[in-house]
């Protein structure tokens, strides 16, 4: 009689730009699912230690590994992967549109082997520019730093400029793919007179910069990252609780594990969003926080 052979345990391949372990609340999905690992799944960590160019090389090679599925979050990683195999199962973490970044057919039915979990939210943009309206009445102008290389930077700066047309608010485009292109932008903020910025998730990468000119403007940034406020001068985030969808990517492996299709499952949008403000912001800046915007928010920094 042959011996039984041990069952085979499934390598997730999991991508990020930081960090060195997989998100805690992907995780804790897994672990909520039955998952463990070491025991019943294996996770293959690999980071670009925060240069997105290496996502390809990275993509590569789990791709050799043979990995039974690849996680990975944000544009640049999904464009990466999806340009690598059309076979490996390719769970998102979060992105902007999928859509229209060319990354799935539809919501409802991705196809191909990609499907997972959008950030996009109907109003997002508008909502962080009503944030920064209500704590700045009289705004007139803000300047919305981003790089035009990024294609759901593009998008995000169309949305931004449809929801500031709406307001009433002027706003500015400071364009910048690099640190130095960076440098050589930012003043021209406080030139045109801009009274805050905006900052899209992409862009936070260059945040110590955009601190660094934030305070010494004196001018309030809002950013996409409820994290970022805590690790970098972002006055206020408000977006998805990334935490909420990194759990529920955990469901999209399990089911694909379980045999289901990425070409079947709907990709999910946010359920839970999060307003977080850094009182020591607003403080080294000079700004007082209307107490009704503080009484909305749903964690406060002090």
């Amino acid at each position: 009689m042959n011996a039984q052979q041990p069952a085979k345990i499934p390598r997730i391949g999991y991508l990020a730009t930081i960090g060195s372990a997989p998100s805690p609340a992907f995780v804790q999905g897994l672990r909520d699912l039955g998952y463990v690992e070491g025991k019943n799944i294996v996770l293959v960590f690999r980071t670009t230690e925060g240069s997105t160019e290496r996502y390809s090389e990275l993509v590569a090679d789990l791709v050799r590994l043979n990995i039974d599925i690849i996680v990975v979050g944000g544009n640049t990683g999904i464009r990466a992967a999806k340009k690598a195999t059309s076979t490996i199962p390719i769970v998102m973490l979060s992105v902007g549109d999928p859509v229209a970044l060319g990354l799935v057919a539809n919501l409802a039915r991705p196809g191909g082997n990609i499907t997972g979990l959008s950030q996009m939210s109907p109003d997002l943009t508008g909502k962080r520019l009503e944030l920064l309206k209500d704590i700045l009445p009289k705004l007139t102008r803000v300047a919305f730093i981003w790089s035009s290389d990024n294609p759901g930077m593009k998008l995000r700066f169309k949305e931004a400029q449809a929801a500031a047309s709406a307001l009433g608010i002027k706003l500015q485009s400071l364009e910048a793919r690099t640190p130095n292109e960076l440098t050589s932008v930012l003043p021209a903020a406080t030139k045109e007179h801009a009274e805050a910025l905006m900052v899209p998730a992409p862009m936070e990468r260059y945040r110590t910069q955009i601190t660094e000119f934030a305070e010494k403007n004196r001018l309030p940034w809002i950013c996409d990252y409820t994290e970022s406020v805590e690790r970098s001068g972002c006055l206020m985030a408000y977006g998805p609780s990334y935490p909420d969808l990194h759990r529920r990517a955990a469901t999209y492996v399990d089911r694909i594990l379980k045999g289901a299709k990425p070409a079947d499952l709907p990709v999910e949008q946010p359920t839970k969003f999060e307003l977080v403000i850094n009182l020591k912001t607003a403080k080294q800046i000079g700004l007082t926080i209307p107490p009704n915007v503080l009484a909305r928010a749903d964690k406060v920094i002090r």
